[in-house]
């Protein structure tokens, strides 16, 4: 089992870098051929974070593994929720922007819902995958509309973070990116599939766990470094649009590619783990005056995953 493992954490390493460098490749370029800062964050910068999911969830449909495919949906935005803004609480209170509160985290939870009918009958199929896609295509809608009246200190960060670069060194990251991407997400799924068969656990487990975990490895980095630098607002963003791509765009893709069923348990257990949570988010951002997410709620949140990872082994081994 030595090269599978080999496999899955080269890949999750390369996973990470190569998404980090098409997304800079991507805006530079963008920014060089004129498109404007509010249209490269709400694109190409808010893709980037969910890219190491969806050229994952791409791989393992087109192996055969598209119950990997939803795990790693499922288990990323569990992992986002309750391990990186966790995390990330604990080391520095979240606030939540009225904008988050108002108009991206009802969203988040609408299409929650939605994916939630679409799993009901336990199975992901072409039909399915075309409602998730117009789904992506309403929120894209709605992200374009909510940023064109966000007041001008909530987009002012997208515009830091869109790099200077001249048109040859931005197409380069963006082609090396993407081609590491492509590789590194197919090594994991390798990697990931060997290890399920040695150990005689499911890919779904698998694709809840080690690799979703790893593919929120971007999330996190993002949320701990804008937290050290005083930027605690943009942790939550971060997180919710990631969460929303994950559920329209990630978890279309087996639909489209290769339709498969799954077992109840994905819905009873994994579906209403990453419901529950969503619930909670919204809770902890209503709670307080200001709204926000307290250390002692990122505590609560980090605890949560830590419960859900051990009720996985419990099911795992008995």
């Amino acid at each position: 089992m030595l090269y599978p493992i080999l496999a899955l954490l080269a890949g999750l390493v390369l996973l990470v870098w190569s998404a980090d460098r098409f997304v800079i490749g991507a805006a530079g370029t963008a920014k060089n051929f004129g498109m404007s800062p509010m249209l490269i964050g709400l694109t190409i910068v808010s893709f980037g974070t969910s890219a190491p999911e969806i050229l994952v969830s791409i791989m393992a449909s087109t192996s055969g593994a598209g119950d990997l495919a939803i795990g790693n949906a499922l288990g990323s935005n569990i992992a986002n929720i309750a391990l990186v803004l966790g995390i990330t609480a604990i080391i520095a209170p979240l606030p939540v922007k009225s904008g988050v509160l108002k108009k991206e985290l009802p969203l988040l939870l609408g299409v929650t819902l939605l994916a939630g009918v679409i799993l009901f009958d336990l199975k992901l199929d072409l039909v399915d995958g075309i409602i998730l896609l117009i789904a992506l295509v309403t929120c894209l809608f709605l992200f374009n509309h909510f940023q064109k009246n966000a007041p001008s200190d909530e987009l002012s960060h997208e515009e830091d973070e869109i790099p200077e670069l001249n048109t040859r060194t931005a197409i380069f990251w963006l082609v090396v990116g993407l081609v590491v991407l492509a590789v590194s997400s197919r090594m994991l799924v390798w990697g990931a599939s060997e290890i399920a068969f040695s150990l005689g656990v499911s890919k779904l487990v698998v694709g809840l766990t080690i690799v979703a975990i790893g593919t929120s490895l971007p999330e996190l980095a993002a949320s701990i470094a804008s937290a050290l630098k005083n930027h605690h607002d943009i942790a939550i963003g971060n997180v919710v649009g990631s969460n929303i791509f994950n559920l329209v765009a990630v978890m279309a893709i087996p639909g489209l590619i290769s339709p498969i069923g799954m077992e109840a348990v994905v819905l009873q257990r994994d579906y209403v783990t990453m419901l529950a949570l969503t619930f909670i988010l919204l809770a902890f951002a209503l709670w307080q005056k200001p709204p926000s997410i307290s250390r002692i709620e990122g505590i609560v949140l980090a605890a949560a995953y830590a419960g859900y990872l051990v009720l996985l082994y419990t099911m795992t081994v008995s």
